[in-house]
């Protein structure tokens, strides 16, 4: 179960807005499942299809993350025109075990959809999310 803040999951469809056409992507932390803080990465492939996370970005995260004792809680990307659900590459990328995968779908702007899932060895299943106040 992803356990997400309002206001983290409201930043994450601002940010999917804003970043629009393209895909945005970034990292979520914190402990068992919970999300505490929300660190927006670069998209080096500058892609509305798929993302790379800028890798000096990542490195820096996990610096800050082993330092508070946190752990990457999930990787979130946009769809600008896709539906919240992997795609075959998100699938063949996934290589991070235990971690969520938080989609932000915007094939209807006005009304963005957010879903999480777990990936594990290609195997895609649909994860629990509560948003928390």
């Amino acid at each position: 179960m992803l356990k997400i803040p309002s206001q983290i999951l409201e930043a994450i469809i601002a940010r999917s807005q804003e970043g629009f056409p393209l895909e945005v992507c970034g990292i979520l932390s914190g402990v068992d499942g919970l999300v505490l803080g929300h660190h927006p990465m670069t998209n080096m492939d500058a892609s509305n299809e798929h993302f790379t996370m800028d890798p000096k970005e990542q490195f820096a995260v996990v610096k800050e993350l082993r330092r508070k004792g946190w752990d990457m809680v999930a990787i979130y990307h946009s769809h600008p025109e896709s539906p919240a659900r992997p795609s075959e590459e998100d699938i063949r990328l996934a290589l991070t075990p235990h971690v969520s995968h938080l989609i932000v779908s915007l094939m209807d702007r006005e009304a963005p959809v957010a879903k999480s899932f777990k990936i594990t060895d290609g195997v895609v299943e649909p994860e629990e999310m509560v948003v928390t106040e």
